[in-house]
């Protein structure tokens, strides 16, 4: 393109604008709002967009599918939740403003949140396998009372979808069992007794396959005092499966804190598994996702400093999941 043709191309170009300026009242966009929705009807109202302020009617706030008195655009909306799920609302409302220039207080994204209606996840494929722990929440309590610590629940399917619950097992339960589960059902935990009465009432018995975390195993063997050939010994009879092997060998050589996991190992008998034929099958043999979804939520929710009251904990689990599932990446 010549200088002569870019130059009145560039003097069309300001023409137009000019125009679809002086039809923007203000000129922030309302032009495209009625070319887009095609009418002026209902009572005004403003919405508080990356834009900034703009005017509009319920009647093209309704054509462009916007909530029902709120007063941000689902752009902006979307910005507020996806930032307040990676850090605490004040340094959020900081971020947002360097973002976008517009100042959203952090009172004012906590109530995004809060009233936010998270859809519910329904899974499309059936489940194969399941992963559960528990984390900690700390609430807030009265001033000068120490403050308390409870655990919530978290769920990693298919090392992909993650949910968690706040001391509710029966919910978590039934979410679980509403879902399509797989024939097979691969249900990976540490030893905690707790993990095992929630998989006990998922599906139904023929369904799971319970399966004690390898990495948990190694650990409670790596408390006994033998020798490294000793352990390596165990380790591989364990890795097979063969837990009357690795029992007995346990028990001829009697080494200190052979008893305490020959107990462990009776206990969890029937979740011991043979893992190197798992692993070949490309089956998992640990619960590394459910343990990594646990840092990855209390990244959000035990911030230095944060506390939460009881009622609010459910919401900020739902949020920073949410955010872990891709919710806001689209």
């Amino acid at each position: 393109m010549d200088a002569q043709n870019y130059a009145e191309l560039n003097e069309h170009l300001e023409a137009i604008a000019k125009i679809l300026y002086s039809e923007a009242d203000p000129p922030t966009g309302i032009f495209f709002i009625k070319t887009q929705t095609g009418t002026t009807a209902g009572k005004s109202r403003t919405i508080t967009s990356i834009l900034g302020q703009i005017p509009m009617t319920t009647g093209q706030a309704k054509k462009l599918k916007l909530k029902k008195g709120s007063p941000w655009s689902p752009y902006l909306e979307k910005c507020c939740l996806l930032v307040s799920a990676n850090e605490s609302y004040q340094r959020a409302s900081e971020d947002i403003e360097t973002l976008t220039g517009i100042k959203i207080s952090h009172s004012t994204l906590q109530r995004i949140v809060r009233r936010q209606e998270w859809e519910e996840i329904t899974l499309k494929e059936p489940i194969r396998e399941i992963s559960l722990d528990g984390g900690m929440v700390r609430l807030r309590t009265p001033l000068g009372l120490l403050c308390e610590c409870r655990e919530y629940k978290a769920v990693n399917i298919q090392s992909q979808i993650k949910v968690a619950f706040f001391k509710d097992n029966e919910g978590l339960l039934s979410w679980i069992n509403d879902q399509l589960l797989g024939e097979k059902l691969a249900c990976l935990g540490d030893g905690h007794e707790g993990v095992w009465n929630i998989f006990a009432t998922v599906g139904t018995a023929e369904q799971r396959e319970e399966i004690l975390d390898w990495y948990h195993l190694m650990e409670n063997l790596h408390k006994v005092s033998g020798t490294q050939a000793q352990l390596t010994q165990v380790q591989h009879y364990l890795w097979q499966g063969q837990l009357a092997n690795a029992i007995r060998y346990l028990g001829q050589h009697r080494c200190r804190g052979s008893n305490g996991l020959i107990q462990y190992l009776r206990k969890h008998q029937s979740r011991i598994i043979n893992y190197q034929a798992k692993q070949a099958t490309g089956g998992s043999v640990g619960s590394g996702a459910i343990e990594s979804l646990v840092k990855q939520i209390g990244l959000r929710v035990k911030l230095p400093g944060a506390q939460w009251s009881r009622k609010n904990v459910p919401c900020i689990l739902q949020h920073r999941c949410a955010y872990l599932n891709g919710a806001f990446a689209a």
